[in-house]
């Protein structure tokens, strides 16, 4: 589980709860005890809105990375950053892990993750220019094209020294997608998990959920787990969420019918 931890006034989901470090660092604490094993620290809101430099992206990030990992020696810290000025500052502090959500935009991201060696997630996003929503985009395969994008990034980042264990591709729902898109992704995600790179996928209260259910941010929880079991049969690897707990239970759940673990008890007709 990588649990989402927000240093941003306006996130569309929390719209500013974790804004103030003490509250970040009180929700990185929450998600530990929850079982996370992951946190996924970011200083910019995805969507489009007022222009954040990336010293004030590491202004809001990289003290609370530091005080993280005093705090907890054992966690694994991702930072939400397609900006390689961001990621070796934040490798400095002690992050682990570069989240590129915007699939390679920076191309010298691969090579601080190199040099501190750090993993990366490498992600999908048709191209699109990081913060902006895509407009009537198009894909012949969009399944294809995400595939064809995150293996080559994985290459790239392999051929710039980052370890291969420390590679994660990721087909990055609703960036550069809409929500036919981002559907036919979670149906096909599979064929992701055949190239033989670990996935993660980002689904927790995403638009595609939203508009397949009609639904606002604060009641997707069910659409999102839902999304979260088919990609967990395929066999996705690391789950980005804002509900710890629940998305546990569905993982475990969803693995164990799969037969890739057991049951944490199983006395029935035996006792």
């Amino acid at each position: 589980m990588m649990a989402i931890v927000n240093r941003t006034p306006d996130s569309f989901y929390d719209q500013g709860a974790t804004w103030a470090e003490d509250a970040a660092f009180a929700r990185v604490a929450a998600v530990v005890e929850q079982g996370a094993e992951i946190v996924d620290i970011g200083g910019i809101k995805a969507a489009p809105g007022q222009e954040i430099s990336a010293a004030e992206e590491k202004e809001r990030v990289v003290d609370l990375v530091a005080r993280v990992r005093s705090s907890y020696p054992s966690l694994v810290i991702s930072v939400d950053t397609w900006r390689a000025e961001v990621g070796a500052a934040v490798c400095a502090a002690g992050a682990d892990l570069l989240n590129d959500a915007w699939g390679g935009a920076d191309p010298e991201l691969v090579d601080v993750a190199a040099e501190h060696g750090a993993a990366i997630i490498c992600t999908h996003t048709g191209g699109v220019t990081p913060r902006t929503r895509p407009f009537r985009i198009e894909y012949d395969d969009v399944v294809a094209a995400a595939i064809d994008d995150t293996v080559r990034y994985a290459e790239r980042a392999l051929a710039a020294g980052v370890a291969r264990e420390s590679i994660v591709i990721d087909p990055a729902h609703d960036f550069g997608k809409n929500t036919f898109h981002s559907l036919e992704v979670t149906r096909r995600l599979g064929e992701m998990v055949d190239t033989g790179w670990p996935v993660l996928v980002s689904l927790s209260n995403k638009d595609f959920v939203g508009e397949t259910l009609d639904l606002p941010v604060g009641e997707r929880l069910v659409g999102t787990l839902a999304a979260t079991a088919v990609c967990a049969l395929a066999g996705a690897r690391i789950y980005r969420v804002h509900e710890v707990v629940e998305t546990r239970q569905v993982v475990d759940m969803v693995w164990t019918i799969a037969g890739r673990r057991p049951p944490q008890r199983a006395i029935r007709g035996l006792a």
